[in-house]
């Protein structure tokens, strides 16, 4: 089948809108007051710095991880969708991964902001494919922005570019693991983040394939972020 365009070509293309609610980020996004005390407290205390701060990922970022959940594998397999790597992607053993190509990274404290993982990580020109009957969805380009939670990526439905830059995963920080920043670490590990279809990716999906059984309550797998320092 045709690749997915890089995002650079598809920025002039429209997207198709989908839209779901992003689950809870590295801190609790509904949390007003929490965020008001955290602000006031950084300026009576001076600005809070970096635990650690990679501002280019765009050489030798590192890779990003998921291990594929055992009910997720199960339900494409029921569904008769065979998930497969697109370009740089691989997956082997149960794991998909995918090689990170750009954007920028910062660590605060754990609890002395309430999103302590900002930045993007960007992963252009690797993804999935997902066939069945004969229909190929590509799903690629991902974007991760810890802060809201959210995978964003590409669409492309045998071919043909179907939606850019569009949300593709939510992801569950509530599970993140602390990261290890140990001086003698080569790099920063961000693994624990539950990774879920979104509801809308679910929706596209559906109606590609014509069914009915995926939804934003699907859980993919398990990410690991490795970000090379």
């Amino acid at each position: 089948m045709n690749a997915i365009p890089t995002r650079r070509l598809l920025a002039g293309l429209a997207g198709l809108a989908l839209v779901a609610l992003p689950l809870s980020a590295c801190g609790s996004e509904n949390d007003n007051d929490s965020s008001s005390e955290s602000s006031s407290s950084s300026e009576s205390s001076g600005p809070i710095e970096y635990l650690a701060q990679i501002d280019d990922l765009s050489t030798n970022g590192g890779t990003t991880e998921v291990a594929l959940d055992a009910g997720f594998v199960e339900a494409l397999t029921a569904l008769k969708v065979t998930p497969s790597p697109f370009r740089d992607a691989k997956v082997q053993d149960g794991v998909a991964s995918f090689p990170i190509t750009g954007g920028n990274v910062g660590l605060f404290e754990p609890g002395s902001t309430p999103d302590y993982v900002v930045g993007q990580v960007q992963h252009e020109n690797s993804g999935l494919n997902l066939e069945a009957g004969g229909t190929t969805v590509t799903i690629g380009n991902f974007d991760v922005d810890p802060v809201a939670s959210v995978v964003y990526g590409d669409v492309a439905v045998d071919g043909d570019v179907a939606a850019t830059s569009v949300r593709i995963f939510t992801l569950d920080g509530t599970t993140l693991e602390e990261p290890d920043l140990s001086a003698d670490a080569d790099e920063v590990v961000l693994q624990g983040s539950g990774v879920f279809l979104d509801e809308g990716a679910a929706q596209l999906l559906n109606d590609t394939f014509g069914i009915d059984d995926l939804s934003g309550e699907v859980k993919v797998g398990v990410a690991r972020i490795a970000v090379n320092t």
